[in-house]
């Protein structure tokens, strides 16, 4: 596998973690803090895969 196909899984699998994990795993806990600790996590995961990516891009020219 590819670092771009590694790079459209991960970012796909953040998008699904979006959806999924506030309506299904938080959906008991009546707390703030356990959205908000998904939600900066979640924010850290996608920085760090943006700057994953963004770190070897070349122009073709």
């Amino acid at each position: 596998m590819n670092r771009r196909s590694t790079a459209v899984l991960i970012i796909l699998s953040l998008i699904v973690a979006a959806f999924v994990v506030p309506y299904t795993l938080l959906a008991n806990v009546y707390r703030w803090t356990g959205s908000f600790l998904f939600w900066i996590l979640f924010v850290l995961a996608a920085i760090g895969v943006n700057i994953w990516i963004a770190a070897r891009w070349r122009d073709k020219t």
